[in-house]
Parts: C-alpha cells; structure tokens; sequence
C-alpha cells in the first residue's frame, strides 16, 4: 500500500485546485516525506525544500499555473515545486547524468519561467515579467519567491526599490527562514528586522517594558510575545512600504489555514500595486535531523531517511577546500594583518575552520560578492591582508568591483577562487569555467592556479607574501591527488613555472590540475615512442616567457591544457608566441580548453571526456597533429 496515497493522484497543479483544506494539509505531509526520499537516494539540497512544503501547496492550490508565474529565487527550495508539476516520476534522477537540474531550468518545464542557480535574481526577472504583461494587456499574476537569505544582496533591493516606483501589479513572497547556508550576520540580516533600532521605537518599547513590570508575570509574558510580533510588523509596514510595496504579514508559513486566505485574499485584490508578503518558515521543517541543523542539512549528499546520517566517501586524499582553510590559518599564525572574508559560504569554502581559530578575523558578510570585494579593497588600503574567498561562479558578480575598486588602484587582495572547472552535479550554473580569462585580462593582476595540493599550500604562503597589487589562485572542487603536504608553505616567484618531466618531441604545458592528465598522456605518448614534456605553469598571468621560448624551442608541438574557457591562459601564451616569433618556425601550438558550450550535470569525469581534457583526448590531440606534419630530425 502507498505511504503518499493522496500525492500519487496528483500529476499536475489542476489535481489540487480542488482540494480541501483537510486534503491539502495531508498532502503537505506526504510531499515532504516524498522530498525527503528522493533526496536521501540523490543528495542535493534539503532544508530549503522542506521549509517550504506548505507555501508550495498553497501556491498551486490558489495561483493559476503555469498561467500565473511563480518564480523561485536561486531553484534550490524548488524540489517540492518539481513533484508537483509533473515531475515527480523523474525526481530521482536529481543531479543526475540526463536527469532533472538541482535548480529551475526554463528547459525542464513551462512551469520553471525562470532559471536561476545564483540568489537573488528572482524580483528583477518577476518585474521585468509583469511589465510585459502590462505591455500585453495581459492579467495574469506574478509571484517571486525569495529568501533563505538572499535577501541579504543587494540586487534584490534594487529590484524593490524600482518595482515600488513603477507601480506595476507584483507579488513578492518573502520566505523568512533566518537562514542562508550560514546564520545571517550583519546589520542586513533577518530582512531588515533590526530596523526597529531607530529611537522612536526604542523609546515606545521602553515605555512598555515598564508598564509590563507592572503587571502579573502570565500577563508581561504575553505583553512581550506582542511586542516581539510588533517588531516584525513594523518593520515591513516601514521599509517595504517605504518602498511602494503593500505589507501583509507575518503570517506563518506552515500553516495553511493562514497562508490560504492570505493568498486568496492578494490574488482577488486586482487595483494593488506591489504587494509584499511575509512569510515566516522554519528551514528543514518536518525532518528532524534537518530543523536540528540548519547548515549541515543545506545540501546533503545521500543518506539514511531514519537517522538523517549521511553517507561518507571512503576515505581518501584531503579536499582542496580544506586545504586551502588549513594553509590559511598556518599563515594567519604568522601574520596577523591576515583577514578572512566570505560572501554566505563559510562551509563551502572552509573559512569555518579559519573561524574557529580567528573569530574575530572572519568576515561572512552575506550573499553580497560585490561588497565582500570592496570591503577587502578598503581593508587592503590599511595594510591589511585580506584572502577573499569566493567560488569562482560567484565571483562574476563582482567584476565590476574587481576591475574598478581593486586592479585599477592595483590594491593587495588576494583571491581564493574554490570550485575552478567544471563541477559536477551542480552543472553549469556553479562551473567556475570562466575565472582565467575575467582575471587575466586586468592589468596588475597575478592569476595562479594550483595543480596538487601541495602547489596550493605553496599558493596560499605566496599570496600571503605578496604586496605588489591584487592575487588570485584556483583550485576545484573535490579531493586532491594524495602527494604529501609540504609543512609549510614557501612563496613562489611570481611567473615561474616548472618543467615536471622531460622529454624531447611533444610538450604539453598545463595549468591547473589537469596536470595529472597531462602526467597521463605523456605516459601512454611515451609507450607509442613519442617523447613528451609535461610543465607545470603554476601563473597564467605573468607568463613565464623563458619557460614558453624553451618549450617551443626544443618541441614539434606544444600544448597547453587548462580547465577555463577560451580566451584564457592559452590565449595569453599563443599572443605571446605569436607576437615573438615563436610561431614563424615549425613548431605547432594547440590550445585545449573548456568547449564553447554550457555543460550539464554528470561525474566530473564524463564533463572532462566531452570537454575534451582527459589524457585520452590530449593524446588524439597530439596524435592528430603529429599524423599532419613530418617528424623533424634534429641536426648533430
């Protein structure tokens, strides 16, 4: 027999429409134990979904869709929304090879209207859809679903502020969860709550408490529960209506006898403008393991639906992530001028650990890349030594703060960019594919990217010593090769690579860790007679140009091999080439990168087979070019 009867008749949003209360609520409970399955057999994310079982329901229930839009900021609370629009026959292939995306894909669905693997974006894609309806003479709804802290960017802001002053029919629903992946810090956390700072309010509060010492103990508890509810309401009726927005809330987010009404309520009332509501949810909501650890249960790998205890990968060599956090503190001990920042990704890029050593020394300033530049920027101004942490996909928000508040005034912050290359299962929305060629591009600025883990503890202690202007170094998601780490770390010298094995015919010149590919090719080159140097670049930006003059010198055919799209370290080195001469000779030079194109989800393997830069590929490459030219004898 079923454990999710009600859920097994529901193929689409129609089946629900007409359900009652009593129906709905079941439903609810059978929609998130399905969550919790599926997710527990495909990993992914978890306690964002859960908290949001109940507006999911209601939503479908009371909105038209796909008719009436609903988008879902970043996609990673959508899994419920993808069991109930059709897809729950495939929702066990999340992140999977072919099989549903971790995040709203516009491919995937008509009722994704919007794909997003980044926060934030959801008003600004609502309002520039509500506008067009307006344009057609349109009347259906829009809704934007935002929280789980993506509030705390600033582009949200934005697209309030101008959604309030155009006045077009729009409805955001603010999903309060008091949770990114990390608690909220700040004076922009918990959306504004602490607004209620201002004096007036003080003073009014103030004059409560006194009046509530007053009264019998029962009595002031209750009066203080109030004035706790007052502070959430004043804080929307201030701001958001500041705004131009219409505030409804708090109402609580798991109750659908609340939320329902609520929704009827906003949906009928058609001569409003912006209308924001407030929804109050608890992340991980209805799984225990998940309410009891917010962060942990952010995204899991698989695990055990009874205990909530996830499954561990046999053990192996340490990730670059922790790496990179351990290197750190080793030369934070040293330094102390050294200032840790990230932007909501404490975990995910291993400054938890540097926390926990330095607390007073880490900076998590929210989903807000822009602003963690620039905040390390005026830290740099102060002679301090601030290591901006950032996955490299998420670093593209702030290019602009990059080029203008940091290389232009040639300022020392150092960049960590985690997750380089292609990702896996989160696809091509976090592919930190792109970082080499933004960076490379700006004048004063050192681009490194590490080929082992011990490269990277070496990389840390080299950033750490480095004044000259702004540094960056890459490394990927995931477990490292196994080489021994060095005890400490020793500064490189900048531009410097390094010859890793000789040979005499084929050069291959990587960057990054596709070294040990590389490593891979010259073996089997090496077993069909075919003499191969493998180097190790270590710095796409300066160029070793000895390193580059010698390979090309004493080669038939030199590749370089990296994990970045075109226009980045293989460009830099064949405009080099080119504007010496190196290329006037006979002597080939073949770039392989990242393919132009945008890589689904699959095993970090199959993505390297189909971009073309496992070591099967770089010895068609060479064998390929080989078979076009004569082999060149070389004169006594």
């Amino acid at each position: 027999m079923s454990n999710t009867p009600l859920l097994d008749t529901v193929h689409d949003p129609k089946d629900i429409r007409g359900m009652t209360l009593e129906q709905l609520e079941q439903l609810a409970v059978e929609l998130r134990a399905e969550t919790v399955d599926a997710v527990s057999q495909t990993g992914g994310h978890l306690g964002a979904g859960l908290g949001v079982v109940e507006l999911t329901v209601a939503l479908h229930h009371v909105f038209n869709t796909p008719k009436d839009i609903v988008i879902w900021d970043v996609g990673h609370q959508s899994y419920p929304h993808k069991i109930l629009t059709g897809r729950r026959d495939r929702i066990r292939t999340l992140r999977k090879p072919g099989g549903l995306s971790g995040f709203c894909k516009r491919e995937e669905s008509v009722y994704d209207p919007f794909g997003a693997g980044h926060s934030s974006t959801s008003i600004s894609a609502a309002l520039g859809m509500a506008v067009a309806r307006d344009f057609d003479k349109k009347n259906h709804e829009v809704v934007a679903v935002i929280g789980d802290g993506a509030m705390s960017a600033g582009m949200a802001f934005e697209a309030l502020n101008n959604a309030g002053s155009l006045g077009s029919r729009l409805i955001v629903i603010l999903n309060d969860n008091d949770m990114s992946i990390a608690p909220p810090t700040g004076a922009m956390s918990a959306y504004l709550a602490r607004l209620l700072s201002s004096h007036p309010y003080h003073k009014l509060r103030d004059i409560g408490k006194m009046v509530a010492e007053k009264f019998p103990e029962p009595l002031a508890r209750l009066m203080r529960k109030t004035e706790h509810f007052a502070r959430d309401f004043a804080m929307g009726g201030t701001l958001f209506e500041q705004l131009g927005f219409y505030y409804v809330g708090p109402v609580d987010g798991h109750n659908l006898a609340h939320l329902l009404p609520v929704l009827k309520n906003i949906k009928n009332e058609k001569d409003s403008g912006p209308i924001l509501l407030h929804v109050v949810t608890q992340k991980g909501h209805g799984y225990a393991p998940a309410e009891a650890s917010d962060d942990k249960y952010h995204g899991v790998v698989t695990f055990d639906v009874s205990t909530g205890t996830q499954k561990k990968s046999a053990a192996g060599a340490p990730g670059y992530t922790k790496v990179f956090a351990e290197s750190l503190i080793k030369e934070a001990r040293k330094d102390e001028k050294i200032i840790a920042i990230t932007a909501a990704m404490p975990s995910g890029t291993g400054l938890d650990l540097f926390e926990k050593a330095f607390p007073d020394r880490m900076f998590d300033v929210g989903i807000a890349e822009q602003h963690a530049v620039t905040f390390a920027a005026g830290l740099a101004t102060q002679g301090y030594k601030p290591f901006c942490a950032i996955y490299s996909t998420f670093l593209q928000r702030a290019y602009d703060q990059v080029v203008h508040d940091v290389a232009i005034q040639k300022l020392p912050v150092r960049f960590a960019l985690d997750r380089a290359g292609l990702v896996g299962a989160d696809g091509p929305t976090h592919a930190g594919s792109f970082d080499v060629t933004y960076l490379a591009t700006l004048p004063n600025f050192v681009v490194m990217a590490a080929s082992d883990e011990a490269e990277l503890v070496h990389m840390v202690a080299t950033c750490a010593a480095y004044d000259d202007g702004p540094i960056a170094l890459r490394y990927p998601r995931g477990e490292g090769t196994g080489v021994a780490l060095p005890e400490v770390g020793v500064p490189l010298e900048i531009g410097k690579g390094r010859i890793v094995r000789e040979g005499e015919r084929v050069a291959l010149l990587s960057l990054g860790t596709r070294l040990q590919e590389c490593l891979k090719a010259a073996a089997q080159l090496e077993e069909t007679g075919i003499s191969t140097t493998v180097a190790d670049a270590r710095f796409a930006k300066p160029l070793d140009e000895a390193l580059i003059r010698s390979l090309m010198k004493n080669h038939e055919l030199v590749i370089t091999v990296e994990e970045n799209a075109i226009g980045g370290f293989g460009a830099h080195v064949l405009t080099f080439a080119a504007q010496n001469g190196l290329l006037d000779g006979k002597t080939q030079l073949l770039p392989l990168t990242l393919p132009d194109q945008f890589i689904e989800q699959n095993t970090p393997k199959a993505m390297y087979d189909l971009a073309g830069l496992n070591a099967e590929q770089i010895v068609k490459n060479v064998m390929e070019k080989l078979a076009k030219k004569p082999i060149l004898v070389k004169q006594a």
